[in-house]
Parts: structure tokens; C-alpha cells; sequence
């Protein structure tokens, strides 16, 4: 099977699994307690089988198990309620792509927002991703004003 690799090496299939799996190793952490480093090692098999950019998805859920608390508090500026409030699909969503739109800034806005969205779409209740895209929306415009505004 052959599949599109950027330039700079990064295949945007692989890192869509890695989000996906993300996804659901930080709602699954979130629900059950266990650790992080728990959770990955739960995912890492099946991120095998699916050719799946483990480093990323690995990057992902460490990074929001070290930074829950500050991504937290950059995203409650953007709630209706308080994060612990939030659909536990949701909140994991919007953890990841908080995490992704503040430290990993070599990931377009666009592409976090579209991928917290997509992956909601396909765990979450009905209408849940419009409500992390209006969160995302807002956050973007705030955090990544000067990329946002070289894209209009």
C-alpha cells in the first residue's frame, strides 16, 4: 500500500491514527485512573497493527498527563462550565488539541481543530463536536492569533 509522505517526513495518515488513539487512551485514563504511561502501553499494540505514528501518540498523551492542569486553565476562559463538567469525549478532545495548538506549534490550527472535531464526530454524543469546535475556535484565536491571521 502506498500512502503520501510529506517532505519533512511526516505521514498525515499515521499521525490521524495516533490522534484518534489519543483520544481514546485519554478518555480511557481519564474514566479508569490508571497512569498515563498505563494507557499507552494498553495502545501501543494496537498503534502497531494500525501503522499508527506511536511517537506522536506517545507525545500526546504524556503531554497532556504533564500539562492537564495548565491546559485546563488556558481552556476554561472558553467553557460554559467548568472542564470536570465536559463530556468526558469532549474534554479529552479538547485537552489534546489544547495541548497541540500551545506546545506543538509545528501543527497547523487548522489541522488540530479538524482532527478534535473528526475524532468527536466518531466517539461523542451527536452534537458534542460543535461545541469543541466553537471551544477550539475561540482558543485558536486567542493562542494562535499571527498564524491565523496569515491564513486569511
Amino acid at each position: 500500500m502506498s500512502r503520501f509522505v510529506r517532505k519533512d517526513g511526516i505521514d498525515p495518515v499515521a499521525r490521524s491514527r495516533a490522534r484518534r488513539r489519543a483520544l481514546q487512551a485519554v478518555y480511557a485514563w481519564s474514566m479508569s485512573g490508571a497512569t498515563a504511561e498505563d494507557v499507552i502501553g494498553q495502545f501501543a499494540h494496537e498503534q502497531a497493527k494500525e501503522h499508527a505514528d506511536l511517537e506522536y501518540f506517545e507525545d500526546l498523551v504524556n503531554g497532556v498527563d504533564r500539562h492537564r492542569d495548565v491546559l485546563d486553565e488556558a481552556l476554561q476562559p472558553f467553557l460554559d462550565r467548568d472542564v470536570e463538567q465536559v463530556d468526558p469525549i469532549e474534554r479529552a478532545a479538547l485537552r489534546i488539541a489544547a495541548y497541540e495548538l500551545r506546545m506543538r506549534l509545528d501543527v497547523p490550527y487548522r489541522v488540530v481543530i479538524n482532527e478534535a472535531i473528526e475524532g468527536v464526530k466518531r466517539f461523542g454524543a451527536e452534537h458534542g463536536h460543535t461545541y469543541v469546535n466553537g471551544v477550539l475556535d475561540r482558543a485558536a484565536a486567542e493562542w494562535r492569533s499571527v498564524e491565523m491571521s496569515q491564513k486569511k
